[in-house]
């Protein structure tokens, strides 16, 4: 061990951190970036924030006066631009200082909106292609200024030095990587003309692309964003950014939304998605910033509830984060995804006052997206409410159908209290609506904010067996002794039985019980195992009387007319026991152990009764 110099560095004396240069380009060029390609994207955007620099020297240049040029051979990357450029004193501060950028130098930091970067740590994704970087550069703020070359390697060493100006005829920079030999997949002439037309399609600066093999070299934006270009009639328009959509996401769009923010420089469009897709999935969005793609997959644009659409948006204002590779969550951004989210919201209502057709198609695909809206949105309540489909006893169908014939609403609070009822309460002429799914109960309780000749209720049990016939007392009297032994078998449930009429006829028993009341009474028992212990005391202290459950037999059903004429007691314990257990499989609720072993044990004591019979 190596004790400090004390003399050299007294006691609280300030020290300087030393740092490792090639472990930090490590850290930075293979673990800050997704992927290699993105060494392009850096070093266009380098080049785009030079031309913009250029342009700030020059603002009445014509449009297509300074450009960037890309080439690629195999052997060699190199990207040239007429931008700025650097002199020497520029070169050490911002290419040999990791985290210093020119975007951020006090000469131009009031105008730094207009730069896509301002990390200065770009250059060093280009380590992860090559080994050494090699930067041709002439400053245009001096008429004579020398050309400067700088070539930095990725143990973290550089060197530079002063060239003539003719090394460089013209202002600009030129950056040029050997590729390193398993890096051939990234840098090949086709990827890399593949990788510029991902990243700058819609680069407002003339960029071209050239192979070495004598051709032409090919824009690689030939043409500004579909909804910068003009078009004969609104209805090309709809048709080129839908085409638009299509080649960008995959699908045809059921129709596209065209954004602008202008206080944020925002234009672009939203893709409605054809199909329905899994509740609560965000599709990322695909975001440029100046032009220049950032993101494919930004879930942060729009809200949580918004995912029926996917977008395209260029953004002047959006600050990227320092891997360009998602949005920096401040408070445009927070404010440009309410603007986006209002658009979206217009988009609904206009839909709904003048294409039904597409409002109709729109629901079938996306009801849950609009129904967690609805549940916030007032406004989109009033509007879609009566026209987004729930499960009823009349079948799948809109509020609005079924307030036209039920001016009474009743809702479950579960999906299983829905499948138990569905059939007896739609016979007895009930109009119950499943509440189990998400958004459901509470957007059918607002109904009558929209319809107040509806009044809406959460079904009780005692709701459903009051519309249940009573059998006559002669019949009543007759079953006493089975109902008794039935009461019995399944007094372990906490269940009661009674003796009804109801249709379907088909429907041999029903099962009245609640989530809420097996818990209570699963309460209960613990309550009544711990008894005498402190966590008895407590249980006990919160027992409320459990409601029972309760089998109601159908007498207009054939099986419970032979059923309930037995007077072989076992027989008639096991048969009532197999109607417990067929009514909780039909309820489709999860069963429990005991009703599992209950269920197996009966079916084998019927047969095994059947084959005694037979023989």
């Amino acid at each position: 061990m190596t004790l400090p110099d004390t003399a050299a560095n007294p006691a609280g004396a300030d020290r300087t951190f030393q740092v490792d240069l090639r472990g930090l380009v490590d850290l930075l060029s293979h673990h800050l970036y997704s992927s290699p390609r993105v060494y392009l994207r850096e070093l266009l955007q380098n080049a785009v924030d030079a031309l913009t620099a250029r342009r700030g020297l020059a603002p009445d240049a014509p449009a297509d006066a300074f450009g960037i040029r890309l080439y690629a051979d195999g052997s060699v990357v190199r990207v040239e631009d007429d931008g700025v450029g650097l002199t020497e004193a520029d070169v050490h501060s911002f290419l040999a200082t990791i985290g210093r950028s020119s975007k951020r130098a006090e000469r131009i930091a009031e105008q730094r909106a207009d730069f896509i970067g301002q990390f200065g740590i770009g250059l060093l994704s280009c380590f992860l292609v090559a080994d050494e970087i090699h930067v041709l550069s002439r400053s245009a703020r001096t008429p004579d200024a020398p050309a400067v070359e700088w070539r930095g390697r990725g143990d973290g060493s550089y060197t530079v030095r002063a060239l003539p100006a003719s090394a460089r005829p013209r202002p600009g920079t030129t950056v040029t990587l050997t590729p390193r030999a398993d890096t051939g997949e990234w840098t090949r002439p086709a990827q890399v003309h593949a990788l510029a037309r991902h990243f700058g399609s819609l680069l407002r600066h003339p960029v071209t692309f050239g192979d070495g093999t004598g051709g032409q070299d090919v824009a690689v934006n030939p043409e500004p964003a579909p909804w910068a270009r003009t078009y004969p009639t609104p209805g090309s328009r709809s048709r080129a950014l839908a085409a638009y959509g299509e080649g960008v996401f995959g699908f045809t769009p059921l129709d596209t939304i065209e954004l602008d923010l202008p206080a944020v420089g925002l234009k672009g469009i939203a893709c409605v998605l054809p199909e329905a897709v899994p509740a609560g999935r965000r599709h990322g969005h695909r975001v440029h910033v100046k032009g220049m793609l950032l993101s494919e997959q930004a879930e942060e644009l729009l809200p949580e509830w918004a995912f029926f659409v996917r977008c395209v948006i260029d953004a002047e204002s959006l600050r990227p984060t320092a891997s360009r590779e998602s949005l920096y969550e401040d408070d445009t951004l927070a404010a440009v995804r309410d603007a986006l989210a209002d658009r979206l919201r217009d988009w609904i209502a206009r839909a709904a006052a003048s294409d039904p057709d597409l409002l109709g198609r729109f629901l079938q695909a996306h009801h849950l997206a609009v129904k967690s809206l609805a549940v916030h949105d007032d406004e989109i309540l009033r509007m879609l409410l009566p026209w987004l489909p729930f499960e009823t006893t009349d079948g799948h169908t809109t509020l609005d159908e079924f307030a036209r014939t039920h001016r009474t609403v009743l809702v479950t609070s579960s999906v299983e209290e829905f499948r138990q009822v569905a059939a007896i309460a739609s016979a007895a002429g009930l109009g119950v609506v499943n509440g189990g799914y998400t958004y459901d109960r509470e957007l059918v309780h607002r109904l009558p904010e929209i319809r107040p000749e509806v009044s809406v209720a959460d079904l009780d049990p005692a709701t459903l067996t009051a519309h249940l016939d009573p059998v006559d007392r002669e019949t009543e009297l007759a079953a006493v002794a089975y109902l008794a032994l039935a009461r019995d078998a399944l007094a372990v449930f906490d269940c009661d039985v009674a003796l009804r009429t109801f249709q379907p006829a088909s429907a041999p028993a029903l099962l009245v019980d609640s989530r809420e009341a097996r818990h209570e009474r699963t309460r209960s028992q613990l309550a009544r195992e711990q008894e005498g212990g402190v966590w008895g005391d407590i249980l006990g202290a919160l027992r409320q009387e459990a409601p029972r459950a309760q089998l109601i037999l159908n007498q207009l059903n054939p099986l419970v007319r032979a059923a309930v004429t037995i007077e072989e007691p076992e027989l008639a314990r096991t048969s009532a026991e197999a109607l417990y257990g067929q009514a909780a499989l039909l309820s489709r609720r999860p069963l429990r152990p005991a009703e599992s072993s209950l269920i197996n044990r009966s079916f084998l004591d019927l047969l095994a009764h059947a084959l005694r019979k037979d023989s």
